[in-house]
């Protein structure tokens, strides 16, 4: 049956049924015929079975024929009308990717046949990221935020499977393409340049597009979202385009980008091999995990373990060759080595040869890192994801000597606590009682770097040519909303240092569903009471007063400082958690003040959470925390504050993370995602070598290799 090949072929994302149970003597082709249906599934459902409309009047018959043969073809928006309901159930029961409300815009129309249902199709907002389809294009970043709008998502298309018809998937389609750009623009105040969809190419062939006008312009690298996570399935799509605008490109300001997938050599794999075997042989950082003593059979386990650790990211390599090369740069970072830098980690790892290539690795060579820490983040989340969690936001310094190097430049270190020639990255965490890692980073680029006497040091630095001047402000917000976005770790709390927390604008602008702990400086000012303000009267000489003052006589606004010595408050002594060197106690104290902004009290009060440490010094802190928020749940979100600072302090003691000595933008981002990948490989040792269970114990070797079995069992289960 040729025709019914050719229709299900032509379902593309799998549009449609993989395999048609059809009645028997029923044939395709010739004369147009109608014969029912076996069974009628709309009719026995109870919902159907009440709605009273033409189509369902009638029982479900089996339409096979020519298109010619067919009543012709009327295409009907269903969207918010009475047949609405119909396309949910039929795309539900008879679209294999079912059928669920998503957010943002969606158009949906049925094809009709006189009173018969024949397709289904919806139009929904376009994918925020495809490379072969961004490339096609054309634009930058900045152009695609802007213009995105502009495609639309052809995110269902079924051919119903009792409708057997040659080439009406194709005619379908065209007849949609027709009206769309109007009934897009009339929804939702937009035009249409583009249209997108992807195909499963182990299902269906795309044939319905080809024969639509449509074009194959690559294919996706496999991630996709399941449930509120986004995964790798490892399900590589087909990518069609159609194109409404051909002007697209002149109005966005683009050019075409030819998009060259990674050359992938056949495998060479002796040295990858040659590295595993001097992996087993490796000086291994002992404070990995300090309360264990490593066995030779440990070290072994490790060995074997930062391999297959490894291994799950290595979709984000071009080559065989780039493989080997992380995986000598990771185990640098994870050992014991004096300096972490590419030289000495390639001396160490690869051999003499092996510098150049690792220095070319960081910095020049085809790899995409970026999904390389999303990758990181869906394999963190199940380890440490928790309802209860705080994202962190900090900044860390880097000490540099010279000015060659992207981004250095006289700043306020905070290493050092003064201003310093170094570099400086604002970095997003998360900590939970399950653990803690860090998510992402970009490093800040003084202003000065964009002037034009620096215009060379940039293209030296292989720096982004759409990159513009933001604030650590503005970088730390768009990170923040990133990492929310991916819905992979759930929170209530945001944390900050004092950086952050003293900027008003920051903590309004961060997303409404969290609640902040913001660390502030101890000069900040603050009302203990709403004081009440006027605009004074006019003198009768000069301008008219227009900015509201303090009325004579109301309080002034107090230092959080002079608060906590002078304020006759209740110290509550707490143990805020476990340390190395046992129990962490604090006092701690809170009240609800009034921020001051040009010495005037803000509408809405605050929490002042002020905790006073047995040396004496005091860390204040805000939170817009409701005011029957329990204190012990305030103090838990004090302790979450710790981890992204632990992260820093782990990075650069244990992992090289200030050893780099990359120039390049792309460098220090990779080298810090790498650092990312060590944490993350240090908090599994650390789960499974459980600190409780054997700090002062001799524990056997047995143990800890089971251990390590249990450790890593779950990699391929977690992606």
């Amino acid at each position: 049956m040729e025709s019914v090949i050719a229709i299900t072929g032509a379902h593309e994302r799998g549009h449609g049924l993989g395999i048609l149970n059809l009645p028997e003597g029923i044939s395709s082709g010739g004369k147009g015929m109608v014969r029912p249906f076996e069974s009628t599934p709309l009719m026995d459902s109870g919902f159907m079975s009440k709605f009273i409309h033409p189509v369902f009047k009638k029982p479900v018959q089996t339409l096979c024929g020519s298109l010619k043969s067919l009543r012709p073809i009327a295409l009907e928006l269903v969207s918010g009308s009475d047949l609405e309901p119909v396309w949910d159930y039929l795309v539900k029961q008879y679209h294999y990717l079912g059928y669920q409300n998503l957010l943002g815009h969606r158009l949906k129309y049925l094809a009709l046949s006189g009173e018969h249902p024949v397709a289904a199709l919806s139009w929904s907002a376009a994918a925020l990221k495809v490379g072969v389809r961004d490339h096609f294009i054309g634009w930058a970043e900045e152009q695609r935020k802007t213009y995105l709008g502009r495609i639309a998502n052809n995110s269902r298309f079924l051919i119903l499977p009792w409708v057997l018809v040659p080439h009406l998937a194709s005619h379908v389609l065209s007849l949609n393409i027709r009206r769309l750009a109007k009934d897009w623009e009339r929804q939702f105040h937009q035009p249409l340049w583009l249209l997108e969809t992807f195909v499963d190419p182990s299902r269906f062939k795309g044939t319905s597009y080809k024969a639509a006008n449509w074009h194959f312009i690559g294919q996706t690298r496999g991630y996709g979202k399941e449930g509120q996570s986004y995964v790798h399935h490892g399900s590589i799509k087909e990518v069609y385009l159609y194109v409404l605008e051909p002007r697209f490109r002149k109005i966005i300001g683009c050019e075409y980008k030819p998009y060259e997938p990674f050359h992938r050599p056949p495998p060479s794999l002796e040295k990858v091999e040659e590295l595993k075997m001097i992996l087993n042989h490796a000086h291994w950082n002992p404070e990995l995990v300090p309360w264990v003593t490593l066995t030779e059979k440990d070290v072994k386990r490790m060995a074997e373990e930062l391999v297959k650790f490894h291994q799950q990211f290595h979709d984000c390599f071009g080559r065989i060759e780039h493989q080997r090369l992380g995986l000598a740069y990771l185990s640098g970072l994870m050992s014991n080595m004096k300096a972490k830098s590419a030289e000495p980690v390639a001396l160490e790892f690869l051999g003499e040869d092996g510098v150049r290539s690792l220095q070319r690795f960081m910095k020049e060579c085809r790899w995409d890192h970026e999904t390389m820490e999303l990758e990181n983040q869906i394999l963190l989340s199940p380890l440490i994801a928790d309802p209860q969690g705080m994202i962190n936001v900090d900044s860390c310094e880097f000490i540099k000597k010279g000015k060659e190097s992207v981004g250095v430049a006289r700043q306020y270190c905070g290493a050092i606590g003064k201003v310093e020639n170094c570099q400086s990255g604002v970095f997003v965490g998360y900590s939970s009682e399950k653990g803690y890692g860090l998510l992402t980073g970009r490093l800040y680029m003084p202003k000065i770097w964009f002037s034009p006497q620096y215009a060379q040091r940039q293209k030296e630095n292989w720096v982004l040519e759409d990159l513009t001047f933001q604030t650590k402000i503005e970088i730390a917000l768009e990170l923040i909303h990133q990492v929310v976005q991916t819905k992979l770790f759930p929170g209530r709390w945001i944390g900050c240092d004092a950086t952050f927390g003293s900027d008003i604008h920051f903590l309004q602008s961060l997303p409404k569903d969290y609640y902040c702990f913001a660390d502030v400086r101890s000069d900040t000012q603050v009302f203990v009471k709403k004081t009440k303000v006027h605009l004074p009267p006019y003198s009768g000489r000069g301008p008219k007063p227009k900015r509201l003052h303090l009325v004579p006589g109301q309080p002034q606004p107090k230092t959080v400082a002079e608060i906590a010595r002078f304020a006759r408050r209740r110290w509550k002594s707490v143990i805020l958690a476990e340390g190395a060197k046992g129990p962490i106690v604090a006092k701690v104290t809170r009240l609800r003040v009034y921020s001051s902004r040009n010495g005037l009290p803000q509408d809405a009060s605050v929490w002042l959470f002020i905790r006073k440490t047995a040396d004496g010094r005091m860390k204040f802190s805000f939170s817009n925390a409701p005011i029957d928020m329990p204190l012990a749940e305030m103090c838990k979100a004090s302790m979450m504050r710790w981890p992204i600072e632990q992260c820093f302090e782990e990075g650069k003691g244990q992992l090289g993370m200030d050893h780099y000595e990359h120039r390049s933008w792309p460098a220090w981002h990779r080298h810090m995602i790498y650092v990312f990948l060590g944490l993350h490989f240090m908090l599994r040792l650390r789960i499974r070598f459980k600190k409780n269970s054997s700090p002062h114990s001799a524990t056997s070797t047995e143990a800890h290799c089971s251990n390590f079995s249990s450790a890593f069992s779950d990699f391929g289960r977690s992606n």
